[in-house]
């Protein structure tokens, strides 16, 4: 059986689960969530604990059992606590601010970037080389964050540009001159 599906989730007592048909409702102090099971997976509530089964072991339905389970765990946990990304920005001039509820960056370009937040997510700039995504949804809050890091990948030659919180960035050499 996969290590991941067969593992139970416990559910955290400021969190209230409700499965309606197959999806699985959860309300928590940071919101409220849904996710919608794959048909041909079994899931069962007793006592606070959730458990994912399956029917049997075809190659597909393996792979929906362990999914199932950790998007149900994540859905759980982000009501609960919530998801974050960091980014950082390096470059000469580089910078970002919180104005209102959306950052503004100035990242090289003739214009500065004000960027909104999606609902259900909310900026942090601890200083301005730091962006700080929070939000319940983890899809979400990776998707803004990958939105963000788009508006100035990394290059390879100087490391300028917006790269995630502890992201390796593969430096090339610079040309060199023949004499």
């Amino acid at each position: 059986m996969s290590r991941v599906g067969k593992k139970p989730i416990t559910i955290p007592e400021k969190v209230q689960v409700s499965i309606v048909g197959r999806t699985l409702k959860a309300k928590g102090p940071l919101g409220e969530l849904s996710f919608d099971i794959p048909e041909p997976i079994e899931f069962n509530l007793e006592n606070n604990v959730l458990t994912f089964s399956r029917p049997n072991d075809e190659k597909k339905i393996r792979a929906l059992h362990g999914l199932s389970r950790a998007l149900s765990y994540n859905t759980i946990y982000g009501v609960k606590e919530g998801f974050s990304k960091t980014l950082k920005i390096e470059g000469v001039g580089y910078k970002v601010e919180l104005k209102g509820k959306g950052l503004l960056f100035s990242l090289g370009y003739s214009h500065p970037i004000y960027f909104l937040p999606p609902e259900g997510i909310t900026f942090e700039a601890p200083n301005p080389n730091t962006v700080v995504v929070k939000g319940a949804n983890k899809e979400v809050v990776g998707l803004v964050a990958a939105k963000i890091r788009k508006l100035r990948p990394p290059e390879p030659y100087k490391g300028k540009g917006i790269r995630y919180d502890g992201e390796y960035i593969r430096r090339k050499e610079g040309k060199k001159t023949t004499k």
